[in-house]
């Protein structure tokens, strides 16, 4: 009678291809928990000629991420890890590769709350001592609940919440020199880059020993062209839930609204779209309505989100305009630059929408040309102004051209009127 139970051989054969899986499955679980994010040979990697932020050590346009040198702080005893985007002063800008935002600076003006003072040099990676004065929770878990058109959200709430006393916003003591120095992970690993419960909802791949984070990037315009920014912090939990931020309500008294072009201010400008076009190219296509149907919003970032990295590689980002940006020529509008952006949120009319002329706008002077038209308002048809939120989003680079000037001249004269 012919035996059918399998060899020896066999079943020793089935045994190692299993533990080779095991293996397998091991060693990617550990890489995706503990490593950078995930790299092909074929990835399309951005020049660093197109760098702003000159410390990026990378920009992957596949895997639409942005790796910076992390850095390593605590509070109370427990590791936290941050990265470093802005500084208010020149030369350390410099140094640290870093962007120079002289605006920065002002984040104190009346706002004791939005930043943080540290026992820290003027320089403060000279240290390794950064003891925070209050970190974000990430333990929430990130929800975004669409409405019948996308946006309006029928519901939100952010992935991670500022605790007391934190800001992204660092002052060493005794300087008047502001860093923009946000917290994107806790602890000592591994980290949990699928729900987020101790990271920033945008890191995807993190690496203590090699101290590198990869952050999920944001593509947008300015002056005409495509730039590329990260988004750290909002000031509602509905946009901190949106740009999968922290929600940092503190941020809410940096100065001021309304305040495009002040000398005094700290804020530059965004305007951002409810209601424009949907589809996968932009333009025509821009606003939170695309980001919520086109950018799958709704799924998390993780290290092998690869339908989240194809929506955003096809466009999916709202696809915000920048009024400024720091390769722009006039003085006055390079060094207009914050990370600290007053969000605009702009409105296209039901008869422009049913007519399909609610295209994306890439120049903020446009826009604010349409605004004194009230060809695009406010939500509520009132005329286009902030919308008492503030988003701490730093630029990183340029995609293929730098925006060197806006496309039109600014309608009324700089500085624009400052209203409360």
């Amino acid at each position: 009678m012919k035996d059918d139970r399998p060899s020896s051989s066999f079943c020793g054969t089935l045994f190692f291809l299993g533990s080779v899986r095991l293996l397998l499955f091991v060693c990617v679980f550990s890489f995706i928990q503990n490593g950078s994010a995930q790299q092909s040979p074929t990835d399309d990697l951005l020049p660093p000629s197109h760098f702003v932020l000159h410390s990026a050590l990378q920009v992957n346009l596949t895997r639409r991420f942005v790796r910076l040198p992390l850095h390593r702080g605590s509070f109370k005893g427990v590791t936290y890890w941050y990265v470093l985007t802005d500084v208010s002063d020149e030369a350390l800008a410099n140094k640290l590769g870093l962007n120079f935002s002289p605006k920065l600076g002002n984040v104190p003006n009346g706002a004791p709350g939005a930043f943080q003072t540290l026992d820290v040099p003027a320089n403060i990676l000279e240290t390794t001592n950064v003891e925070f004065a209050g970190v974000p929770d990430f333990a929430s878990d990130r929800a975004v609940v669409p409405g019948p058109t996308g946006f309006p959200l029928l519901a939100a709430s952010p992935g991670a919440v500022a605790g007391p006393g934190y800001s992204p916003y660092v002052q060493p003591a005794g300087t008047n020199i502001i860093y923009n120095a946000p917290i994107v992970a806790m602890g000592n690993g591994p980290f949990d880059l699928n729900t987020h419960n101790d990271t920033h909802d945008r890191l995807i791949g993190i690496d203590c020993k090699a101290g590198i984070a990869d952050l999920l990037f944001i593509e947008a315009f300015s002056g005409g062209k495509e730039v590329i920014y990260l988004s750290f912090d909002a000031t509602t939990p509905e946009a901190a839930a949106l740009e999968r931020s922290t929600f940092t309500p503190i941020l809410s008294e940096t100065p001021f609204p309304e305040s495009a072009f002040r000398k005094d201010a700290a804020r530059a400008t965004i305007f951002s779209f409810a209601n424009g076009q949907t589809g996968n190219s932009s333009p025509p296509a821009q606003g939170l309505n695309h980001l919520v149907i086109d950018g799958l919003i709704t799924e998390e970032a993780t290290p092998t989100s690869f339908d989240v990295f194809d929506a955003l590689r096809h466009d999916g980002d709202a696809r915000n305009v920048l009024e400024v940006f720091p390769t722009m020529i006039d003085p006055r509008l390079r060094l207009e630059y914050s990370p600290a952006w007053d969000f605009h949120l702009a409105m296209w009319p039901k008869e422009l929408v049913e007519t399909g002329r609610n295209v994306a706008q890439t120049d903020a002077f446009v826009i604010r040309t349409l605004a004194e038209n009230f060809t695009v308002t406010n939500p509520g048809g009132t005329k286009l102004s902030a919308a008492g939120i503030e988003v701490n989003c730093p630029v990183v680079a340029f995609v293929s051209d730098p925006p060197l000037h806006p496309v039109v001249p600014p309608p009324i004269k700089l500085p624009l009127p400052f209203r409360l």
